[in-house]
């Protein structure tokens, strides 16, 4: 579950996660799955072999190149998320299940027409009010807490100190520089090159063709005979009821390959524009005319030298790069240290850190330097001076890394950040005091006054409240999320007002609703459509959920407090 929240927040640390209730969420998933599965087991439904291996051959995942079920891959792709067949088989028996039991609680499940359209018409209607802030740094004290104050504040809001785990890198860089005096290939080496593949550096004719294909010898004879008459080859072809095609730039050999010996003889002895004799391959016989003749001059020893020496240069170094590279793991592997190989090789070590998981630097430090940014992942999976050598995406540069110092997610000590404790402190006390000027505020609302004469008559100069005259439907259309304050207008009653707390001690606001006014909804207008079908997608999960409450009552769930204690502890760090 941490992973998955990773991919959205990449720097979640476990003890945050657990923070926001990650624990909860997942052991109340496990409880589900676990009472349905012993009350499919109770009522006599099954997942036998048969269904789960027809399941685990339908996931693309384990899929081979050839498309079809691999088990190779599936082994690799267990060992690489540390799971077993046996559980896998497990997890996907219980979703069967699931399946079994709870697709038919929703089934066919729809929302009555005419709630549907009392929902669409909320879409119609219009909402005038007003939003005031009253923010809690106006009421912020200005002195600092005294040390037990601030023990206290620290105490009750360490979750929001805690600090992302942090590493440090140690890396060195090297390149074909590192391999320079192995690239350079011998005039031996050359010219054993060029004799391997003295067929690329010989002269070449290559020609291109009109062809038909037919199946008797008679009926080849007859094409040749319609276009030795005047005919074109094309329209003997239309005669016959068949149709050329056409083959480009083809050598001898080739075309002797793709058919046969007789015809690449036939094909290559006619003259440019004329049509060759009828030659029999397995296909039928074949009939063409010679649309081009191309001819290449062979390039000597001499000419095609610098060629090959690119060439055998690029091989060379790639593998010299791969040696020297293994050669390197190879020291690491029999407990060189990295500083100690680098001063060997003669390689530049450099340190980059502490770092966070998305190559930032920590506290506004240095970010990660683009050559290290692809480790990045890899070395916060990494344990202490583990050193490890990879080549860098879409280059011929290798990085030679490891980690040097870990700072595990906790929540930094109150001695290292005591001005922001303070700061945090300062912003609470004035959010404590801002609710309750907003209770001043709506008593005088209760009683009549409008919201901005509410608003001023606080002390310290409160903002004006922003008018607020909108209907659902162009609040929808903003196409963004809707902040809390409007959010909370357009679930009130008409008349009445309510306070709600601003994100991040920022305050309190004071959401009115003056007045609502209806729309009204027109025959077979699209937001009546859209409205059953959401409902109808809502009211099939809530079915879905009352199954699953039903189900863990009907089998009886208890849960071992102390034991989830424990794994909590287990999962921060502790004992």
């Amino acid at each position: 579950a941490l992973d998955r929240a990773q991919q959205q927040e990449p720097t979640l640390s476990m003890p945050a996660f657990l923070a926001r209730g990650g624990l909860g969420q997942v052991l109340d998933q496990m409880i589900d799955r676990a009472a349905i599965a012993e009350y499919a087991r109770t009522n006599g439904f099954r997942a036998g072999d048969n269904l789960v291996n027809s399941e685990i051959q339908s996931i693309g995942a384990f899929r081979g190149p050839d498309g079809n079920f691999s088990a190779e891959v599936y082994k690799n792709a267990l060992a690489a998320q540390g799971l077993t067949d046996k559980i896998v088989r497990e997890d996907l028996g219980k979703g069967l299940l699931a399946q079994l039991l709870l697709e038919p609680a929703s089934m066919g499940a729809q929302y009555p027409a005419a709630a549907t359209n009392r929902y669409a018409l909320l879409f119609k209607e219009r909402r005038i009010g007003g939003i005031g802030l009253i923010p809690a740094r106006a009421y912020m004290p200005t002195g600092e807490p005294d040390a037990a104050t601030l023990q206290r504040y620290y105490q009750s809001a360490r979750a929001r100190f805690i600090r992302p785990e942090r590493r440090v890198i140690r890396y060195a860089v090297f390149g074909p520089e590192a391999v320079a005096g192995r690239i350079t290939p011998t005039a031996a080496q050359i010219a054993e090159r060029y004799k391997r593949d003295a067929a690329n550096y010989a002269a070449r004719e290559t020609r291109s063709f009109t062809q038909l294909i037919v199946p008797t010898q008679e009926a080849a004879q007859a094409i040749a005979q319609r276009v030795g008459a005047g005919a074109t080859l094309e329209a003997a072809a239309r005669t016959a009821g068949l149709k050329t095609s056409a083959l480009a730039a083809i050598d001898r050999a080739a075309l002797a390959s793709q058919t046969s010996a007789s015809v690449a003889a036939a094909f290559f002895g006619a003259a440019r524009g004329a049509l060759t004799a009828p030659a029999r391959s397995a296909l039928g016989w074949h009939v063409a005319r010679v649309e081009a003749v191309e001819r290449s001059a062979g390039q000597t020893l001499e000419q095609a030298t610098p060629a090959i020496a690119a060439a055998l240069a690029a091989e060379n170094r790639a593998r010299a790069l791969a040696e020297f590279s293994a050669d390197i793991e190879q020291q690491l592997d029999e407990g060189a240290t990295l500083p100690e190989v680098a001063r060997t090789l003669k390689l530049a070590v450099q340190t980059a850190g502490p770092l966070i998981a998305t190559g930032q630097g920590y506290a506004g430090g240095a970010p990660a330097p683009a050559v290290l940014a692809p480790a990045i992942p890899t070395a916060f999976q990494m344990e202490e001076s583990a050193p490890q050598v990879t080549q860098l995406p879409a280059s011929d540069q290798f990085l030679m890394f490891e980690v040097t110092a870990i700072t595990p997610s906790a929540a930094a000590p109150l001695a290292e950040i005591r001005a922001d404790v303070a700061a945090a402190w300062r912003q609470a006390e004035g959010a404590k005091a801002a609710r309750a000027a907003a209770s001043r505020v709506l008593a005088k609302l209760s009683r009549g006054a409008p919201l901005a004469q509410a608003l001023a008559a606080e002390k310290g100069g409160l903002p004006a409240p922003d008018s607020i005259n909108l209907s659902r439907e162009e609040l929808a259309a903003r196409r963004e999320r809707v902040p809390p304050p409007l959010a909370l207008l357009f679930s009130m009653a008409q008349g009445s007002a309510k306070m709600l707390e601003a994100p991040g001690d920022a305050g309190w606001f004071i959401v009115a609703l003056d007045r609502i006014e209806l729309g009204t909804l027109t025959a077979n207008d699209p937001l009546a459509l859209q409205a059953r079908r959401e409902l109808s997608q809502a009211f099939s999960g809530e079915l879905i959920q009352q199954a699953i409450a039903a189900i863990r009552k009907e089998v009886g769930v208890e849960i071992n407090r102390a034991a989830v204690d424990a794994v909590r502890k287990q999962l921060t760090g502790g004992n």
